[in-house]
């Protein structure tokens, strides 16, 4: 029954744009459109109850696993694997209105307008969103979609130390989101994110619709540079230890392997902290991050190699102490073809223009891949702009990404029956 039945069929683009706005009022940043909801705090507690009434209000059965991931199913007429949608509602500490809840709330978008056309699936359709994967408090990022498809143990998860010193699972009790459904969970029969690019390309070109081929690989580390505290104006420069200057040259260095290496790769200093950060002291210690991303694993274990090499030479030319710790890592993944090609025929089929290209950030998807067909969809994000309160993407193109949502989550539940 895919033809007349799936074409006739649209999602509410004015109420997706007002449940946008209705979560972005959670944890708002002043007078702009952007939110802070740091994962399992009170203000993503906040947001996770709102989401959650609207599911019950959708009359969707609502599971909470011990990760406190949230899933709400609508059921099919046939009992088995959901095809599920979602993204996240977590954001970083000057997040936008519209990364990751748009994955979520396009989802019930979809459940909404299936109900409001009567049209009933042969399997179930769900809509998940998953804890902490911004990874902004509390590291690995897409921490609470590695523990659902059973790449992190549930127990190890629970225990990870956030960078304020608050633990995950004392965090979720206290939210009240430390569910009982198991993890890992069985997998969807098959996933599918809706998401913003936050990146350039499809601004820059004009293009509706990004196909997702795959996400690229992603290096964290931090870095602990131990050196010698001094008085900035006796200390002669030859005699120095200084962590602020063996930072600075981190730095430089990742930069310049990325522009050696060339595009794709990237690396990005994103957290520096020094200590005691007085102007007229020599810093004695110094802690920052490294983010290095490729396409390639290959040369990506090249980047971090080369990055482990400098280290090695830099803490012997200046005197420090220099100590690393791995935050996250995750191999390049490649989604399902099939699942590509489909989110390239809709968006044809809707007369929407679409191009292929690969996802620079990380997203809950790509923890699902291995584990079950996935896809995903781009909207463009206004300039490239994201994890800003200026983040923006256009009405009519945040509608567009959900009716490809909608078109590919019905063709792959199979529409059995239409109630008037």
């Amino acid at each position: 029954m895919r033809g007349s039945t799936i074409t006739g069929i649209s999602i509410d683009g004015e109420a997706l744009v007002e449940r946008l706005a209705a979560l972005a009022s959670v944890g708002a940043i002043g007078d702009t459109d952007g939110a802070c909801r740091l994962a399992l705090t009170g203000e993503d507690r906040d947001g996770r109850n709102l989401v959650v009434a609207w599911m019950h209000d959708l009359g969707m059965d609502v599971s909470i696993d011990g990760i406190g991931n949230v899933v709400g199913t609508l059921a099919g007429a046939e009992p088995g694997p959901a095809v599920m949608c979602g993204s996240h509602i977590d954001t970083v500490r000057t997040g936008g209105r519209y990364d990751g809840n748009l994955g979520v709330l396009a989802g019930l978008e979809v459940v909404e307008a299936v109900q409001r056309s009567g049209i009933i699936t042969r399997w179930p359709l769900a809509v998940g969103f998953f804890t902490g994967e911004e990874g902004s408090r509390f590291a690995p990022d897409m921490l609470g979609s590695l523990v659902y498809t059973g790449g992190l143990a549930l127990e190890e998860a629970l225990d990870i130390v956030g960078t304020d010193g608050a633990v995950v699972g004392e965090e979720l009790e206290r939210i009240g989101y430390r569910g009982s459904a198991p993890c890992p969970s069985p997998p969807p029969r098959a996933f599918v994110e809706l998401h913003i690019e936050q990146g350039p390309i499809l601004f820059a070109e004009s293009i509706q619709i990004g196909v997702v081929t795959g996400v690229q690989g992603i290096s964290w580390s931090e870095i602990t540079v131990a050196g010698q505290s001094n008085h900035a104006g006796t200390t002669p420069m030859a005699m120095r230890r200084d962590a602020g200057l063996a930072a600075a040259r981190v730095a430089a260095f990742v930069h310049d392997l990325a522009g050696e290496f060339g595009p794709p790769q990237v690396a990005t200093v994103g957290r520096l902290e020094l200590h005691p950060n007085l102007v007229n002291v020599v810093a004695s210690d110094a802690v920052l991050t490294v983010d290095l991303r490729n396409t390639d694993e290959a040369l990506l274990l090249e980047a971090e190699a080369r990055l482990a090499a400098f280290l090695e030479d830099l803490a012997a030319g200046t005197g420090t102490g220099i100590t690393t710790r791995r935050l996250a890592r995750f191999a390049p993944v490649e989604f399902d073809p099939e699942m590509v090609a489909r989110v390239e025929r809709v968006a044809g089929e809707l007369g929407l223009s679409h191009r292929r290209l690969c996802s620079g950030a990380g997203h809950d998807a790509q923890m699902f891949a291995p584990v079950c067909p996935t896809a995903m969809v781009f909207v463009p994000s206004w300039e490239g702009i994201s994890h800003n309160p200026a983040e923006h993407t256009e009405p009519e193109h945040l509608e567009a990404g959900a009716n490809v949502l909608l078109r590919v989550m019905l063709e792959l539940a199979e529409v059995v029956e239409v109630r008037s």
